[in-house]
């Protein structure tokens, strides 16, 4: 039976291992396909075309060839690779920042389960990375990816209502993001709670389609210092152990 091939696909590399003493292993993010794990042969060679193209958080376009059948996840045949152009590798903060991104679709999502709107998203969170975005900047976009990654895989509760018990949220009351529990009532003096209406607009925020990354930007803006906290423990608990790499990487460099 002829090899079915799969050419000039929208895709990122999200990491890569060695796979002989030439040849690498990438976790790629496709449009189409979802996460692939794909070898590239003789990669790791000087004279290799794939050498200077193989890199994180750069557009590409890659052919390969399916191993077996689709949705079986394995490990498939790199034919070739092109840089697709539109900005340079982030640096600095921006660049870890895009790596934490890597290591959150590494962690969360399943191989060959597409998701082109989750892709696309990516893709324009990147180029923001790309344009040198720091500070300020950072934070909004990497909370509203969070939201947005959880949302799309399912694992965000809603946040107009009460999860355990579907109640309506009280505009003034004070209301937590709980991993195990969801939306509840804040305890105490839970500085990090937002109050009901600052939850339902960040929940019509993300209902807004095409739109959802921009509103999701503006919304959590002021508030994102206060969601930093919740989101990190809902984006660990369903990562489970150990500690994200990257995370880990910027704690040890913030105590340097």
């Amino acid at each position: 039976m002829a090899t079915r091939r799969i050419a000039d696909e929208p895709a990122f590399i999200l990491h890569s291992y060695d796979w002989s003493e030439s040849s690498l292993v990438l976790d790629a993010f496709t449009r189409h396909w979802g996460r692939v794990a794909l070898v590239a042969k003789g990669a790791k060679k000087p004279t290799s075309n794939f050498r200077p193209v193989l890199l994180p958080l750069q557009p590409l376009r890659l052919g390969w060839g399916l191993a077996g059948e689709v949705g079986q996840g394995d490990i498939h045949t790199l034919k070739g690779a092109e840089w697709a152009g539109g900005h340079v590798l982030p640096t600095g903060d921006a660049l870890l920042a895009g790596l934490y991104l890597n290591e959150l679709l590494l962690r969360l999502l399943a191989r060959e389960d597409p998701n082109a709107p989750l892709f696309d998203l990516y893709a324009g969170v990147v180029r923001v990375l790309g344009s040198g975005a720091h500070g300020d900047v950072l934070e909004p976009v990497l909370r509203s990816f969070e939201l947005l990654l959880l949302r799309a895989i399912g694992l965000l509760p809603a946040l107009d209502v009460q999860t355990l018990t579907l109640a309506p949220l009280q505009p003034q009351a004070r209301y937590a993001l709980i991993a195990e529990m969801g939306l509840s009532p804040a305890a105490g003096e839970d500085r990090a709670a937002l109050t009901g209406a600052q939850w339902q607009a960040l929940h019509q925020a993300l209902a807004q389609g095409d739109g959802a990354f921009a509103a999701a930007v503006r919304c959590v803006a002021p508030l994102a210092l206060r969601l930093k906290p919740q989101l990190r423990q809902l984006l660990q608990y369903h990562c489970g152990s150990p500690l994200l790499r990257t995370r880990q990487l910027m704690i040890d460099l913030q105590s340097l």
